[in-house]
């Protein structure tokens, strides 16, 4: 694990701690930090000492969603490209065209290939063996939101915001699990906005399992997790596997293709193409600025 490029994976005791590792860039992810994700999430499951996975982020926030600068503010490129498949491959950028040309063929199953690679990444969370408690602190915003709600529980400051805005444009939720999370009617609520909540809105509103204000969440989120670590791990994963079930017979990977699959349609909208415009012309920030502006103040 000394190769690790987005992440840190450490123990201590009975806990094996993931903390997103790019501060610089908020987190931000990329196409690397999911296969990262997941081969950690494999190392603390095969561990016969760890009882709790701890996951966290490095810097201001837990993470602010793609790295987008990386894609919005890309000027060509195709969803190969991203992933640096080989040349000559199926998936070679030559065989594809350029994603986010509306001159071009678009492929679909080219993209959710791609995406659903991301989500199987972040899922490691929801599917792992051992319980996954998250801390977010600062932000968790966009793609943010998957890493937190695949995780079992999860410990939120007050004030930081979480939320979806690509549902404004250019993104869907590709792991599909706030309905799951929070009912039908308050995760269309939010997404039909865009809108955050604060911390301590999402415990309210049961999107959060608890809130603490950033002078108490390394405290209470440290007494969660050795409380948790208390149990045999025997016992930890058939709670887990009895509660995932319920998740799994409503539908969950049905939602998730379909999610994932929406957000690849949702970047090939007329909206879409020119968000990535006005990202490619003034910047990611900007952007994402001007999309935002109208939906200023949010969930009251």
């Amino acid at each position: 694990m000394d190769t690790l490029k987005t992440l840190t994976y450490d123990v201590t005791g009975a806990i094996a701690r993931i903390t997103l590792n790019r501060p610089e860039r908020g987190n931000g992810i990329t196409f690397e930090m999911p296969a990262e994700l997941a081969a950690c999430v494999e190392r603390a499951n095969l561990d016969p000492a760890i009882h709790v996975i701890a996951l966290s982020g490095n810097g201001k926030g837990f993470c602010g969603g793609y790295d987008l600068v990386m894609t919005a503010e890309q000027k060509l490129g195709s969803e190969g490209e991203l992933m640096g498949w080989p040349k000559g491959s199926p998936m070679d950028p030559k065989v594809q065209v350029a994603n986010h040309d509306p001159e071009g063929t678009w492929d679909p199953m080219v993209d959710y290939a791609m995406m659903s690679r991301n989500v199987r990444g972040f899922m490691s969370l929801f599917y792992s063996d051992k319980p996954v408690i998250c801390k977010v602190h600062g932000f968790c915003v966009a793609g943010g939101t998957d890493m937190a709600l695949c995780s079992d529980l999860l410990i939120i400051e007050d004030t930081a915001p979480i939320g979806y805005p690509p549902a404004r444009a250019w993104g869907v939720p590709t792991t599909a699990l706030w309905a799951y999370r929070i009912g039908a009617a308050k995760a269309k609520r939010l997404l039909f906005t865009g809108d955050c909540l604060t911390g301590k809105q999402a415990a309210e509103w049961g999107l959060a399992t608890e809130s603490a204000p950033a002078d108490k969440l390394d405290e209470q989120f440290e007494n969660l997790l050795e409380r948790v670590a208390k149990l045999p791990i025997n016992q930890l994963v058939m709670m887990k596997l009895l509660i995932n079930q319920t998740l799994l017979g409503q539908g969950l990977q049905a939602s998730q293709m379909l999610g994932t699959i929406f957000d690849g349609v949702a970047r090939h909208t007329k909206e879409g193409y020119a968000f990535q415009q006005r990202a490619s012309k003034a910047g990611f920030k900007q952007a994402v600025k001007e999309r935002d502006e109208p939906f200023a103040g949010g969930v009251k």
